[in-house]
């Protein structure tokens, strides 16, 4: 809502029905999570959590279908976390992947031509008035464009997506509860002491803000079909732009076969543990090599497209909805590739300080703990896959868990800008790969990349130390005529040197011996002061009184240099031209 807007009574009803829902969640888990383990009763927690947990995912679900607008992104993220989530968890919310209710279509024609400003039999020679897919912002129908539009497009088969009438009012509200929420959080320690959660919710509502213009959308959506031209693994759809306006977006259509599908893929001949790997390769490019990345990669925006017989690659990924895009900077880029280096080579202190270079952990913090826990992690559970880790002592996994988790909390932790854009990716990379293929093991797919990167990086010091040995030979033939010409002005007496930077140094030095002087003859006199004065109480106040002069000058010497050391318009006077050189 902006500021000072009043929100409709629908609008106050769902912003209260969220923040009811968020309290009763919060105070939940504060009391089975933190209150009752404190006083013994750990096991009662833990003998309850997985049906408490399966209860809230299906309270959750309910709401957000209820609901619709940003609820449902947050499911839909949530639901992927199947490496992270119990399966009670995500099988609740996995269905709100297909669950959203849809706009009736009179509401979407009545928005699509406004928007357009012609009739949609004008705009399309047809369109399916059911709808391909019904999104949580948005809505999708299959269409075929006009005559003359398709002449000048290449292609007549589009899909035509319209917003949700009345979205940007909802997400307004959705964010004006959100953000109540996390100044709550805000308020508890354990949380505002690793995370900023109302900067990372400013952060989520300018994706959301951008998410509801489709002319943004379909200008990041040329953009990556221009960086991943040269990628025959991917692909994206082309834009219609005389048919794509604020509200409404046409493209070209290029539905497949659902990325997660895996009885289709097995039908087509493709093998899903290959798309799983193949998937995690093509994010790592985009996050760590482009550095501009598809921060919304859930099921329902990738398709596995085969190709035709003899084709190489025999099939690909095409994306869609590029309404949540994410760019990582070039020193946030580095870091992050160093971070991958890092975990391929299982090296606990080197992770730690690629986590400090990316920004995530301030350079301050004391890390020697993080560090050896780090190196337990990789030494137990490094090279495991998701369905190795399934296999390990729950009680163990519990044991690390508090120990690492306690060195977490007492380090300084800040997230950079797109920080929460990278982790959403990768999350929802993880947790689609490990439902393609259970075996999935992340170390195995970072491992080729880490040695690509490792190779581009020693080309780079290659290139640098060949940069240096030329600019050092250029140097080198240059020196004899340099010293030549030296030598003979120090015989002339005309060697002088000239630097700021040494004079300063100078300054400073010379200011600070006379302070220590004054400093000693002050305490000399008065301590000579103090003894006279038992025997000659005149000659010790004199003592005395003689050694505010030098404590004087102690206190004030700096200011009468710097002032005396100026010269006219405040410019560093000169010591007589320079120092000459004997």
């Amino acid at each position: 809502m902006a500021v000072g807007e009043t929100p409709s009574p629908d609008g106050r009803a769902r912003y209260r029905r969220i923040l009811r829902f968020a309290a009763r969640a919060i105070v939940q888990t504060w009391w089975y999570e933190l209150a009752l383990p404190r006083v013994g009763l750990r096991r009662v927690a833990e003998r309850t959590r997985a049906r408490r947990l399966q209860h809230t995912a299906q309270r959750f679900r309910g709401l957000a279908v209820d609901l619709g607008g940003l609820m449902i992104k947050v499911g839909q993220f949530l639901s992927s976390r199947l490496d992270v989530l119990p399966p009670e968890v995500t099988r609740e919310l996995e269905q709100l992947q297909d669950e959203v209710p849809p706009v009736a279509f009179p509401e979407i024609r009545a928005l699509a031509e406004a928007e357009l400003g012609v009739t949609l039999e004008r705009a399309f020679s047809w369109v399916d008035e059911r709808p391909l897919a019904a999104a949580s912002l948005g809505q999708a129908h299959r269409a075929r464009l006009a005559e003359e539009d398709a002449r000048l497009s290449g292609f007549d088969e589009v899909v035509v997506k319209v917003q949700r009438p009345g979205i940007d009012r909802i997400v307004a509200v959705d964010l004006a509860a959100l953000r109540r929420v996390a100044r709550w959080l805000d308020r508890v320690r354990i949380v505002s002491d690793r995370v900023d959660m109302p900067a990372l919710v400013e952060e989520f509502a300018t994706t959301s803000n951008a998410e509801i213009d489709y002319l943004h959308e379909a200008a990041d959506a040329e953009r990556f079909a221009t960086e991943i031209a040269d990628r025959p693994r991917v692909a994206a759809p082309e834009i219609v732009w005389e048919r794509t306006t604020g509200r409404v977006l046409t493209l070209a259509d290029v539905t497949a076969i659902k990325v997660n599908d895996v009885a289709s893929l097995r039908r087509a001949g493709i093998d899903p543990a290959e798309v799983a790997a193949e998937f995690a390769a093509v994010m790592f490019d985009q996050l760590f090599g482009d550095g501009f990345f598809h921060a919304d990669p859930h099921p329902g925006n990738i398709f596995v497209t085969p190709g035709e017989p003899g084709d190489d690659p025999a099939w690909r990924f095409t994306f869609i909805d590029f309404g949540m895009m994410g760019h990582v900077p070039d020193g946030l880029r580095r870091g992050l590739r160093r971070l991958v280096l890092a975990v391929a080579a299982r090296d606990g202190a080197g992770l730690v300080a690629a986590i400090q270079e990316v920004g995530v952990l301030l350079p301050t913090a004391e890390t020697a703990d993080l560090e050896h826990a780090l190196t337990q992690l990789f030494a137990r559970f490094g090279g495991m896959g998701f369905a190795e880790l399934q296999e390990v002592d729950p009680r163990e996994f519990r044991a690390f868990a508090d120990e690492f988790g306690e060195v977490m909390r007492s380090l300084p932790f800040q997230f950079p800008e797109d920080f929460l854009l990278i982790i959403r990716a990768m999350s929802l990379t993880s947790g689609l790969c490990s439902a393609l293929d259970p075996t999935f093991n992340i170390w195995e797919a970072v491992d080729p990349y880490a040695q690509r990167l490792l190779a581009e990086e020693t080309r780079g010091v290659v290139r640098d130390v060949v940069s240096r040995v030329v600019s050092f030979g250029g140097t080198a033939a240059r020196l004899p005529g340099k010293i030549d010409a030296l030598v003979t002005r120090a015989e002339e007496g005309r060697l002088r040197v000239e630097s700021p930077a040494v004079e300063r140094k100078l300054d400073r030095l010379d200011l600070a011996v006379r302070r220590v002087v004054s400093a000693v003859v002050f305490a000399a006199l008065l301590v000579a002061g103090a003894i006279l004065q038992a025997a000659d109480s005149v000659a010790g106040i004199v003592f005395m009184s003689l050694s505010v002069v030098p404590l004087l000058h102690a206190v004030t010497a700096g200011l009468f240099s710097r002032t005396s050391a100026r010269g006219p318009g405040g410019s560093r006077g000169s010591r007589g031209g320079g120092r000459r050189l004997r």
